[in-house]
């Protein structure tokens, strides 16, 4: 499977949010690589987001999603479950993107509906917070289509997002099915204002790995 590169991450963090639905999170825990399908995320647009964690300024626990894209943010919440997120745009920018749910490809044998069970499932902590996802071992990655004739590239950067619930097709990457991606209030973001209500959540309609309609 090939690696996204770093420009995927270094562009409009809408726009990456909505292109990691249906790749594929890759984690080798001993001699084993568990690898789920990504099919629901948030994205965090930055400091003016009241919801983002960079809200509230350049801090330790912040300072990774100010680093440069393709990075994973690693966070601990509640004092037991941690969520992982990748880091997007030009350094500086502090956004990201969550990854809320899984479908489970290989080697997972637990939940993956919702972060906490997500990271759990994959063996993901803190250890990762800041890993380069460019890294072996941990990565984000697209479809393999050398078996198709195809060259791999044209998968990473796929289709145009229309609004609210979308149909898009990469005919770089022709044949594949047409995916619907639905647009929902991010969770757990009450106390965010108007923030709160932004259709920031983005998940593949109909899978039935998502942790929350």
């Amino acid at each position: 499977m090939q690696k996204l590169p770093r420009e995927f991450y270094d562009r409009d963090t809408v726009t990456v949010a909505q292109e990691l639905l249906g790749k594929y999170l890759v984690r080798k825990v001993g001699n084993l690589n568990r690898i789920g399908r990504i099919i629901e995320v948030e994205a965090y647009l930055g400091p003016h987001d009241l919801a983002a964690h960079s809200a509230k300024g350049r801090t330790k626990r912040t300072e990774v999603m100010f680093g440069p894209p393709g990075h994973a943010y690693v966070y601990l919440i509640y004092g037991m479950y941690h969520c992982m997120n990748v880091v997007t745009e030009q350094e500086g920018h502090a956004s990201a993107v969550l990854l809320r749910a899984l479908e489970p490809i290989e080697n997972i044998t637990s939940r993956t509906q919702g972060p906490g069970l997500l990271c759990q499932a994959m063996q993901i902590d803190r250890q990762l917070n800041g890993w380069d996802l460019l890294s072996e071992g941990f990565y984000v990655a697209a479809e393999e289509l050398s078996s198709r004739g195809l060259t791999a590239g044209p998968s990473v950067f796929p289709q145009k997002i229309l609004d609210p619930a979308v149909k898009p097709r990469d005919d770089n990457c022709a044949p594949r099915d047409d995916i619907v991606i639905i647009k929902r209030p991010r969770i757990g973001v009450d106390y965010a204002g108007a923030w709160a209500k932004k259709l920031l959540r983005f998940y593949l309609k109909d899978n039935a790995f998502v942790s929350r309609r």
